[in-house]
């Protein structure tokens, strides 16, 4: 799951795949809480589950353990 995103993370913001880390903060790669909507949406269209955001993930690791909670 983490090189999904970190995959999907590179891509949009343009940036090598290298860099981003699970300890990566989502401030730090210059995404907001709108960007944060719009990728949230992405993931759940790509995987065909759904992600109710219930608290505030700020790093990559966070949403990689979020996400694989919810596809459990």
């Amino acid at each position: 799951m983490f090189e999904k995103i970190a995959s999907y993370l590179a891509e949009q913001l343009d940036v090598p795949v290298e860099e981003i880390t699970k300890e990566t903060t989502f401030e730090s790669l210059g995404i907001d809480s709108l960007d944060m909507v719009e990728m949230v949406m992405d993931l759940e269209s790509d995987l065909g589950v759904d992600l109710e955001l219930e608290e505030k993930i700020s790093t990559v690791g966070e949403l990689v353990d979020f996400v694989e909670k919810k596809m459990d």
